[in-house]
């Protein structure tokens, strides 16, 4: 499979030094076709290069012919699901993943999450608010699509210890002696977010506002939040049930260190 191209987006989706016109390319997998010609509609308005697919086997032709720079992605599907295709795609690539689902148990929001989708938005939905989630995500992950991991940053951000982590934000890369943690660009969005200012204590619904771009609607929604502290945690602290490196300030949300000579150091912004 050819590497995919590589892009910059400005705040609202647009390819950096591209025609205003030009937005990055979309792939909206939904078996329903009433969905499809909306989503397919609305998101061609708002400028974005569309592709489809009514299929979890489709999907994944699609995703491969076409490199898609985000997917937007429905549960239930025929051949393979939604849940089967994210998998498939977690296992050669770091393209954000927006799931559609008409199921409301948290469970399965929870379990689109934990297999790696960037967020999860239940049917019935406004196109409007899919619409500023893609563009939240495309803001936040800034340069390429399918590529795999990890996506670039322009340099001079550095890299720092965190505990027995070595973090390069130029890279986007962990690593632990000398084996490298594999991150999705969200949960290192969250180390970052997290690591900026060791100690102090960062609520869930800050952490959704900043790494998703909307501010808690239902409690459900800040359980997106605490699957991927748990994500995080279970790739990078020894022991997860007692972890040192984030800690659960209880009712609040997050804290980055526990007190004491071996506090990590702080992420330049």
């Amino acid at each position: 499979m050819p590497e995919a191209p590589s892009h910059q987006f400005d705040g609202d989706g647009s390819l950096q030094g591209a025609p205003e016109s030009v937005k990055a390319t979309l792939l909206v997998v939904d078996d329903e076709p009433a969905v499809r010609r909306v989503l397919v509609m609305r998101l061609q308005l708002a400028g974005y290069r569309v592709v489809c697919a009514e299929d979890g086997e489709e999907a994944l032709e699609v995703f491969h012919r076409e490199s898609p720079d985000l997917v937007v992605l429905d549960v239930m599907l025929p051949k393979l699901d939604g849940f089967a295709v994210c998998r498939r795609l977690r296992a050669e690539s770091c393209v954000p993943i927006i799931f559609l689902s008409a199921l409301e148990a948290i469970s399965e929001r929870v379990a689109g999450l934990d297999l790696g989708a960037d967020d999860y938005l239940p049917k019935p939905f406004s196109p409007k608010e899919l619409e500023a989630r893609i563009a939240t995500i495309l803001r936040r992950v800034g340069r390429g699509s399918a590529a795999a991991e990890p996506r670039e940053l322009p340099t001079g951000q550095g890299v720092v210890r965190v505990g027995d982590l070595v973090v390069d934000t130029n890279r986007r890369q962990v690593t632990r002696g000398s084996e490298r943690i594999s991150l999705t660009y969200t949960e290192f969005s969250l180390l970052e977010l997290l690591f900026r200012e060791p100690g102090r204590v960062v609520p869930r619904a800050e952490i959704l506002e900043q790494l998703w771009g909307y501010p808690p609607r239902r409690a459900a929604d800040l359980r997106v939040v605490d699957v991927y502290v748990a994500r995080l945690r279970g790739k990078l602290e020894p022991d997860p049930r007692n972890p040192e490196l984030i800690l659960t300030v209880r009712g609040i949300g997050y804290s980055s260190q526990r007190m004491g000579d071996n506090a990590p150091a702080a992420i330049a912004s």
